[in-house]
């Protein structure tokens, strides 16, 4: 007893000591239980309450962020015993989460069929906020156990937001899917953290890395590929995004959004994180990763944009395009460079403002005109400027045609990976550049298949859109504003990365 009393303290103080370092997600606990028991008392009553309370509570936690930034000047700082790693991409990274999910919980009521449930969206906000702490998690996490948990977290937060609205049958069997393939990648990425631990004794990834080349390189590659299908999973690379269109399509549209954009965002992090144990050196044998997810980012573009094209469902096609940028973003990771990861944290905001501005829309005129597919847009140009002149500089920026932010994101990708070509000269760099640039001409077909319906079809519809849509009408000229000043001054953003 007397020996484990050292320890303990030791222990105590490192806990102690990591507390000023994890001021945001302490925040987050706190407002987690703030509107989760405001919930309990008022019952239905407390919807704009929650609503209110949440979203304040996002931009203090938004501020304690920044604040960090001055933490990290001095270098990384590993807090609660190896568990956790403050560092300048995980700051960004949560202050770009934390940011997208501030616009999106504003939002929330902008789906009339989700503001219409009946157990109204006091529930959606607590959730919510428990997936966000989980995000947190997953920008820092540098160990496996840790990796696991964050997941898991932000797992269980999104089976329950995308069956919310369960009185519907879409809702519900896109909850199921979800349920469905991520408990099976939840258990393939368990087992596989488990033989990794096995072989290392060890979960915290430097302990891990140092072991590897002393373990046989076949079951050492097989343990690495059973974790990234985990990650791949809340990437949505191929082959781990069948539960993507169903999923994207039969979630109420704020939902999408937030699953679309802010968990991927931080799924890219936790990438990063445990790049380490996935690189290959001298002094290891075994599967290549690089040229592993060289080869899914190129899969994965393909298969995402040719998808788009064929989708007539503006959900579905945003949902096909998603999987498409996964692997465009997968072009930056594969650099394991400085410029890359700065490229690829720039690509993946911009990408996130122009994919929720695409989803409002949807969202708007699925209100107004309940159009769901392209075809039903026909016309709706005229009658709607405002809106449709924003979805297309918005679906322009998806593209990545200038000047807008999606074509300055685009080429800095492009530019971190030429600059990593130079240096090694890899086949599956120039493979990538390829493959990126003609997605991007191939993206054409199914983004500006919208404009062409709004602007050069014609119908007898002459639906007037009704005041509750006009939130979204204001986001969506906000969202277009931004892309485009970003894409003419990039540095505003990119000096800081």
């Amino acid at each position: 007893m007397h020996d484990l009393l050292p320890h303990i303290s030791v222990q105590l103080t490192n806990v102690f000591g990591s507390i000023p370092y994890f001021m945001p997600e302490i925040y987050l606990t706190g407002l987690f239980l703030v509107v989760l028991i405001t919930d309990l008392i008022f019952g239905r009553r407390s919807v704009k309450l929650c609503k209110i309370i949440a979203c304040t509570g996002l931009l203090l936690v938004l501020f304690k962020d920044l604040q960090q930034v001055a933490l990290i000047l001095d270098g990384d700082h590993v807090i609660f015993g190896s568990m956790l790693l403050l560092r300048r991409s995980a700051v960004f990274f949560k202050i770009i989460t934390d940011l997208l999910s501030s616009i999106l919980l504003l939002n929330f009521t902008w789906d009339d069929k989700l503001k219409a449930h009946p157990k109204g969206l006091s529930d959606l906000y607590t959730i919510s906020i428990a997936s966000i702490l989980g995000l947190h998690l997953m920008a820092m996490a540098i160990n496996l156990l840790s990796v696991y948990l964050a997941i898991e977290m932000v797992s269980i937060a999104s089976y329950l937001m995308v069956a919310y609205r369960s009185e519907t049958a879409l809702s519900t069997e896109a909850g199921l899917k979800y349920v469905l393939f991520g408990a099976a990648s939840s258990a393939v990425m368990l087992y596989g953290i488990s033989l990794l631990y096995g072989f290392s004794g060890s979960l915290d990834l430097p302990g891990i890395v140092a072991q590897l080349p002393n373990v046989n390189p076949v079951s050492a590659s097989f343990a690495l590929v059973l974790v990234m299908i985990g990650i791949g999973f809340k990437l949505s690379f191929m082959p781990m995004h069948f539960w993507v269109p169903d999923v994207y399509q039969g979630a109420p549209t704020p939902v999408t959004a937030y699953l679309s954009t802010v968990p991927k965002i931080a799924a890219f992090a936790l990438l990063v994180n445990v790049m380490p144990l996935f690189l290959f050196s001298a002094d290891r044998k075994g599967i290549d990763f690089s040229i592993v997810l060289s080869a899914i980012g190129i899969v994965t573009m393909i298969a995402g944009n040719f998808a788009a094209v064929l989708q007539s469902n503006v959900k579905r096609m945003l949902a096909y395009s998603s999987i498409g940028h996964t692997g465009f973003a997968l072009m930056a990771v594969v650099t394991f460079n400085v410029q890359g990861l700065s490229s690829l944290t720039y690509y993946l905001a911009v990408y996130a403002l122009a994919n929720i501005g695409a989803l409002a829309l949807a969202s708007y005129f699925s209100n107004v005109v309940d159009a769901e597919d392209v075809e039903n847009y026909k016309g709706l140009g005229l009658k709607y400027p405002a809106a449709s002149v924003c979805f297309v500089i918005i679906l322009i920026s998806l593209t990545g045609i200038p000047v807008t932010a999606g074509f300055t994101g685009k080429l800095f990708v492009f530019s971190a990976a030429y600059s990593a070509y130079e240096q090694t000269r890899s086949i599956w760099l120039l493979s990538l550049m390829i493959t990126g640039a003609i997605t991007t001409v191939v993206s054409l077909f199914y983004y500006l298949k919208i404009p062409l319906y709004l602007f050069l079809k014609r119908t007898e519809n002459a639906e007037v859109a009704s005041e509750r849509s006009y939130n979204l009408l204001v986001l969506a000229i906000i969202i277009s504003f931004l892309l485009v000043l970003l894409g003419i001054f990039p540095n505003s953003i990119l000096k800081y990365l």
